[in-house]
């Protein structure tokens, strides 16, 4: 059992597969797992990475030069073109997986093999297949092609494939089909089907196994919105306060540890333009403070008699009044 799996984007059992099979003798086929875009293999030990560089890399060191690559896989999410070096042609042909290719699926390898063939006889360019595991799928498909366009004898084809692979075809269906099922047709291989795409990376990106970057620069940075603070609604402050008791063992419900100011001045030290304000203390107000009755300016000496009681309490003109009419003495 693979240590990796679909909840982390890398293929199940990708790792039990060697990534590149050897060069097919007298063809131009080579064979090899899904390479991965650049978030995917840095999930992977170095050992491990395996994307179109080093697929690249595989190849150079038995002197094989690539041109064409058909994916053969059902998804879009193991790469893109943005991950495929500028040098490489890419072909997609959505190829379900279990199941024998139907005809038409036969028919758009064939065509995409022999543009490629035409368009590049004067060099020895490969073509490079890949499915998840470069197995089934892409045996099944190099072997239809061997069998259909170059005559080549079933139980040949299939062994000539899985020496060069390094595994051999796993599923029986697929096995069946090409020893004892019918031909197809090559009606119409040499019409184009589609136009090979280029891929668009002009450089190797850093996560290349032959960086020395390190395991622990491949750890997950903590950067997304998950791992930010948040700030909490009143509601949720006093919840969590109430588990905060005092630090001295009380049962109140102060915060843990105790608020301080946010300035604490030196001795002898001037003060600051503003205060820091001590939440515990308690200070007498200021003599000039707001709450000390405003005195009288002589906006509030041109008042209307009755806005000044409002205001300011009864006026002298009332007190008068009431002094002369008794009402009011003690």
């Amino acid at each position: 059992m693979s240590r990796y799996n679909k909840k982390n984007g890398i293929p199940d059992r990708w790792l039990d597969y060697v990534a590149v099979g050897k060069r097919l003798p007298g063809t131009r086929f080579v064979a090899f797992k899904v390479p991965l875009k650049q978030s995917l293999n840095r999930k992977l030990p170095c050992s491990d990475v395996f994307g179109p560089w080093e697929l690249l890399d595989a190849l150079s060191k038995d002197e094989q030069r690539l041109g064409l690559i058909i994916d053969l896989t059902f998804t879009t999410r193991y790469y893109t073109l943005q991950d495929l070096p500028d040098s490489l042609l890419f072909v997609k042909i959505f190829t379900a997986g279990h199941e024998v290719p139907s005809d038409e699926t036969i028919l758009s390898f064939k065509r995409a093999v022999r543009r490629f063939l035409r368009e590049n006889a004067n060099n020895d360019e490969l073509i490079g297949v890949h499915c998840t595991h470069g197995l089934n799928r892409t045996g099944y498909l190099i072997c239809r092609y061997l069998i259909d366009v170059d005559g080549m004898d079933p139980k040949e084809a299939i062994k000539l494939f899985n020496s060069s692979r390094g595994h051999a075809v796993e599923r029986q269906n697929y096995l069946d089909d090409l020893q004892r099922g019918p031909k197809r047709s090559n009606v119409g291989m040499e019409e184009s089907e589609q136009e090979p795409m280029r891929g668009l990376a002009a450089q190797r990106p850093s996560y290349a196994a032959s960086d020395s970057d390190s395991r622990d620069e491949r750890r997950p940075r903590f950067n997304d919105s998950r791992h930010q603070s948040r700030s909490f609604s009143p509601r949720e402050t006093n919840q969590r306060s109430h588990h905060n008791r005092h630090p001295h063992g009380g049962r109140g419900l102060l915060p843990s540890p105790p608020l301080l100011p946010p300035w604490a001045a030196p001795p002898h030290a001037a003060p600051p333009h503003a205060a820091p304000l001590n939440p515990y203390r308690w200070t007498a107000p200021h003599v000039d403070s707001a709450w000390r009755r405003p005195p009288h300016s002589d906006e509030s000496r041109n008042l209307p008699p009755e806005e000044t009681r409002s205001r300011y309490g009864p006026s002298e003109e009332s007190r008068s009044q009431v002094s002369s009419t008794g009402r009011g003495k003690i």
